[in-house]
């Protein structure tokens, strides 16, 4: 099924930026550490992030706020599948993120909310993300940034090379976000 988002020549298309996805459970912390730190030199960032996703009739939407003055509105499409997926998502920069987050829940509701630590490093094009998520323990997330030219399939196989190199196996890949894995314990 289409939707007028999604015709060809759609100006609200330009908007959205792409990535290759996958993510994976770790239950190594320091051994995970350790790989990404071999992979990217050094850590890009140490960020605390509180996530508010928000009912909506297609993707998702969440509001992630950094402090009470930095947050970023995300809304993405993505499959939910294990494998590299491609993912499609916009981002809006707020420095008023409870204000907009009160003006979200008014009209769309809270779905449920994500609280992580996050670990950012940079290895290529590839963000790795090793997350402590509260409730849910650690993962790690790698995003594949495709520009508007950057071919998909290759995009996939560098994220597979980079899990192989990351020591993670296919049995440790998951499917949908963390708000979906929250839901379902």
């Amino acid at each position: 099924m289409s939707s007028d988002a999604e015709k060809p020549g759609d100006p609200l298309e330009t908007h959205f930026r792409r990535n290759i996805e996958i993510k994976a459970r770790i239950d190594d912390w320091g051994a995970a550490v350790a790989k990404a730190k071999a992979l990217a030199g050094s850590c890009l960032e140490h960020l605390h992030q509180h996530d508010s996703f928000f009912h909506t009739p297609r993707g998702r939407l969440k509001l992630r706020e950094f402090s009470p003055e930095r947050g970023q509105l995300i809304y993405y499409e993505r499959p939910d599948q294990s494998s590299a997926k491609l993912s499609r998502y916009m981002l809006y920069e707020t420095s008023a993120p409870a204000e907009l987050r009160a003006l979200l829940a008014a009209s769309l509701e809270i779905r449920g909310t994500v609280t992580k630590e996050r670990l950012v490093f940079l290895h290529g094009k590839t963000r790795i993300h090793l997350d402590r998520v509260e409730g849910l323990g650690e993962f790690l997330e790698l995003e594949v940034v495709l520009d508007p030219s950057d071919d998909e399939r290759a995009s996939r196989e560098t994220a597979n090379a980079l899990l192989k190199g990351l020591g993670i196996s296919p049995m440790e890949l998951l499917e949908g976000a963390y708000i979906d894995l929250i839901e379902r314990c």
